[in-house]
């Protein structure tokens, strides 16, 4: 086994730097919810506080432990995450609140399967990829069981029903699958199935249809469909440049839906403008995703490089999703801000993946490459649409 080296100083200050962040602006975006719901000012702040403890626990244990080690329980993992979500349907068990059952009840304390699902699936795809080798391109062997394993963890989400985080399940394992080798064919298939499903989910849920009619045009029902979307980009567009100041929001007040949790970028938007957004949310997530994949390209083996790669694409497409709806670049789906957003499972289990990840930067190998992990990327690509498969990456 080789010897343990320094782990990405980058990958963990800029992690550590939005918890700490987005613990300061959950005090400030949480107090007027907080107040009505509990009497407290800072009830939410502290309840954060104390997850992202136990979650900063956790990933100091974890970044000790060799990452070699979820292996050998990545199949249980796997079905652990289908009981989790088996689970939360259940009455009693599951705790329903905006009418969606997403989280299992355990007195105070609430767990939303989805998140241990997201891990469990990159863990079981790691070690799968790794283990069909060649066989990656198989219909039969790889990619009929690759298709029926997420078709099984995305109707499950559905049930809750969670289209947002189902999404980003659906885009982690396609790129877990694109680098790890299939053909073009298969890609092509996967995507064509997945947009007539989305089609499909929009047109069995008026809902959902409503969400993409107000995408297209927020202004048709400002004070219905259309009222979330407007407060948030009117937040936004009131922070300006500079913003109103940290605790001056306006929406927090009762007029931004879930101005804590899911709509946070918008009160981050308002009180620190434009300038704060940028500098304190979307740069260090473009620094976790840029470290991200130079801890997957460096990577000791096939396993690593999955693993490092589903953890990074896991935050960054979450964080791309919920910023974008939030300036209108895509509908609302309800998935929160990485590290940001209020959110004690969500917080917890996520340091738990940067932990991993980090483990994996500690048994990085040297590389004649550059160190631009997007170089590694780009020269993959070539590879991949000159052979149709990116089977070279293995070697």
């Amino acid at each position: 086994m080789r010897p343990y080296h320094r782990q990405d100083y980058y990958l963990a200050v800029t992690t550590f730097v939005l918890v700490v962040f987005g613990l300061i602006m959950v005090a400030s975006a949480s107090v007027v919810e907080s107040y009505a719901a509990t009497g407290s000012n800072n009830y939410y702040f502290i309840r954060q506080s104390v997850f992202a403890v136990i979650g900063i626990f956790l990933w100091w244990f974890l970044q000790k432990l060799d990452y070699r080690y979820w292996k050998r329980w990545a199949t249980t993992l796997l079905i652990v995450a289908g009981v989790l979500l088996v689970a939360v349907l259940i009455p009693g068990l599951g705790v329903e609140a905006g009418g969606a059952r997403r989280w299992i009840g355990f007195g105070d304390f609430t767990l939303q399967a989805s998140e241990v699902a997201k891990f469990a699936l990159v863990v079981y795809l790691a070690y799968w990829f790794e283990k069909k080798g060649r066989e990656i391109t198989d219909f039969y062997k790889t990619f009929l069981p690759f298709v029926l394993v997420l078709v099984g963890v995305f109707f499950l989400v559905m049930q809750e029903p969670d289209l947002g985080t189902a999404l980003v399940i659906a885009l982690i394992a396609g790129t877990m699958y694109m680098v790890a080798g299939a053909s073009w064919g298969q890609l092509s298939g996967l995507v064509l199935a997945g947009v007539a499903g989305v089609l499909l989910l929009i047109k069995v849920a008026p809902y959902r249809l409503k969400r993409l009619l107000t995408f297209l045009n927020p202004s048709a029902d400002p004070l219905g469909a259309g009222y979330h979307i407007n407060q948030a980009l009117l937040a936004i567009g009131s922070g300006g440049i500079f913003g109103l100041g940290y605790g001056h929001s306006r929406q927090k007040y009762n007029f931004l839906p879930e101005p804590s949790s899911d709509s946070i970028f918008a009160i981050i938007g308002e009180e620190l403008g434009l300038i704060g957004s940028v500098f304190l949310v979307i740069i260090p997530f473009a620094i976790i995703v840029w470290r991200g994949l130079l801890v997957a390209r460096k990577a000791p083996d096939m396993f690593g490089r999955m693993m490092a790669l589903g953890l990074t694409c896991w935050i960054g497409y979450q964080a791309i999703i919920n910023i974008g709806a939030i300036v209108g670049l895509f509908p609302l789906t309800g998935v929160p801000l990485p590290f940001v957003s209020l959110g004690g499972s969500s917080l917890v289990i996520m340091l738990a993946a940067s932990g991993v990840l980090l483990n994996i930067s500690k048994q990085t190998v040297k590389s004649t490459e550059d160190e631009n992990p997007l170089s590694w990327w780009w020269n993959w690509w070539a590879r991949y649409s000159h052979t149709g498969s990116s089977r070279s990456i293995r070697k």
